[in-house]
Formats: C-alpha cells, structure tokens, sequence
C-alpha cells in the first residue's frame, strides 16, 4: 500500500497538465502553428495576436467575419480530411488542419 502512495499523489498534477484546447495563433501575418492534427468533432480557436484586423476561412466550410486585434474565433471541423485555413484579407497566410 505505501508504494501507492506516490501514484495517487501524482494522479492530480496530470489531471493538471491535460490539453487545454486547441489554440492557433494569428502573428506576423501567419498562423501558428503552420499545421495541426485534430479528431472529428473537436474545435480550434484561433487568436488574432497581431496588431491589425485578420479574417478566417475554409472553403466550404465556414467564412468568418473580420476580427480584431485580440479577438478570437472557436471553428469546430465536423468531418474527417484536410483542410487549407486562410485569410481573405493576408491570402498568403495558410494553415493545414488534419482531422482523424
């Protein structure tokens, strides 16, 4: 029984350390991280850290609105494949999302 001890102890901190979510950052005029794996049904919210407006899309699948500096953007992917993420407004700026 003591040598079990120290597993409950940790059984918190790893509760602890879980995926907050999926977080892709808008920085520098790209999207970070550059690719992503994702399973069906799970969301990433995008943030816009840089100083000007930026815009989010995936043919077919959702065209957002123009966001503001700060402002974030939650998409959920609802069907397995990959995906190009874009900018209407910095059409260099793509993404990969792979969804399992």
């Amino acid at each position: 029984m003591r040598n079990l001890l120290p597993l409950f102890l940790l059984l918190p901190a790893t509760a602890l350390a879980a995926d907050p979510g999926h977080t892709v950052t808008q920085k520098g005029r790209a999207f970070r991280p550059a690719e992503a794996t994702i399973n069906h049904g799970e969301a990433l919210t995008f943030t816009n850290e840089d100083s000007f407006i930026h815009q989010i899309y995936v043919d077919g699948l959702f065209d957002s609105e123009e966001k503001a500096p700060g402002e974030n953007l939650t998409e959920t992917f609802p069907s397995a494949g990959t995906f190009q993420v874009r900018c209407h407004i910095h059409p260099t700026m793509r993404m990969t999302v792979r969804v399992k």
